[in-house]
């Protein structure tokens, strides 16, 4: 098995494990040996010089309430939201009752757009206020 092979075998990104016990090693730095606090191998802190580390995550990953307050648009649960019933015909089966919810899509500074749903066929529609 090369050295290369042997050294990637032992990372985990920026991690670096020691190949005879597997516990976790310090950063090298600027030191000339990595010693191992519970076998107390010696590496030399050259071999680990120049390995490429890449890291990936999900935007999942990190849930966060600050990320989410940011966020342009919101979703709101179903379980959430209340929808009204108001009297107003709808367009394509003509029935005399609809259910309603308002959301706000846009800046503050600017009206909510309200959703219709006929209780009678399921027809919907929105209007921005």
């Amino acid at each position: 098995m090369s050295t290369e092979t042997e050294l990637r075998r032992n990372n985990y990104g920026s991690l670096i494990f020691c190949p005879t016990c597997g516990n976790l090693l310090d950063n090298p730095g600027d030191q000339d040996h990595i010693v191992c606090h519970a076998c107390g191998d010696a590496q030399q802190g050259t071999k680990f010089e120049g390995i490429e580390t890449v890291s990936r995550s999900q935007d999942s990953a990190f849930p966060s309430a600050l990320k989410n307050k940011r966020s342009l648009v919101q979703g709101v649960a179903s379980a959430d939201r209340v929808d009204a019933t108001v009297e107003e015909t709808c367009p394509e089966c003509g029935s005399d009752e609809m259910s309603f919810y308002t959301m706000q899509m846009r800046s503050a500074d600017e009206g909510q757009t309200v959703f219709y749903k006929c209780t009678k066929c399921g027809y919907g529609f929105s209007l921005k206020n």
